[in-house]
């Protein structure tokens, strides 16, 4: 009898057990799919704004909702419910129209409508040149070498920094008049020289938009291996922990 009882105790403990995990997951599930959703940057594109190794948490609620708010983007229904419009400048991420899955960070620097061109390195939007202001270099810290770097403001008042790797005559400094479709927007890096964006591979569709990122939760610089726990105190940039991005 005392065995059947312990039996059916631990029985009982294994399924309370199984049900908090379950209900801990579909909880987490919730949450990314409605609220917030962490994402990390692998890539330097929007260096000086997002380092590598930034952890950052991403608001799923203020555009709406799409396909590609759901786990693994599962079609349940098409364009965006509750939709919300993005403001200019805002850092953004979004599905790559090229393949639809795959996560992308920029700033959203064109509006439907919006005819977008770079001149010498100068950003132009609607035929107005953004107002580009330099400031002190930006020191790589890896290599420790001065890149020239502005505060842009973009028309509605996002003032945000951007760095310039190859000076004013690079590749994408000079480019064609790009018109942005309706429902469609165009994406830049903050590292203008150093970034595959809307300048290379097109437009974004309005469905294809994740969220804004709203703050930095945890920040790395790499430089400790995952077991070299006594390292990880000293590979933490503190002073990115909880920063706002702009």
């Amino acid at each position: 009898m005392t065995d059947t009882l312990l039996k059916s105790k631990n029985a009982g403990g294994v399924v309370e057990t199984v049900k908090t995990i379950v209900y801990a997951v579909v909880i987490a599930l919730i949450v990314r799919t409605v609220a917030y959703e962490p994402f990390n940057i692998p890539s330097g594109s929007m260096i000086p704004t997002l380092l590598i190794g930034d952890y950052l948490f991403v608001s799923k609620f203020s555009y709406g909702y799409s396909r590609y708010s759901l786990p693994f983007g599962i079609p349940l229904f098409s364009g965006r419910i509750l939709a919300h419009q993005p403001h200019r400048g805002d850092v953004v991420v979004f599905k790559w129209p090229k393949d639809n899955s795959t996560d992308y960070i920029k700033r959203l620097i064109g509006l439907p409508g919006d005819r977008i061109q770079m001149k010498d390195g100068v950003l132009y939007i609607n035929d107005a040149p953004v107002k580009r202001e330099r400031i002190e270099d930006y020191i790589d810290p890896e290599t420790q070498r001065p890149v020239p770097q502005y505060i842009e403001t973009l028309p509605g008042g996002v003032r945000h920094h951007i760095i310039e790797e190859q000076g004013d005559g690079g590749p994408l400094d000079n480019t064609s008049v790009f018109q942005v479709p309706p429902n469609e927007y165009f994406m830049m890096g903050d590292n203008r020289d150093n970034s595959a964006d809307s300048r290379v591979w097109g437009f974004v569709p309005a469905e294809n938009l994740v969220g804004p990122a709203q703050f930095i939760f945890f920040s790395t610089n790499g430089l400790a291996h995952w077991w070299e726990v006594w390292e990880w105190p000293f590979t933490i940039r503190y002073d990115r922990l909880f920063e706002g991005i702009h």
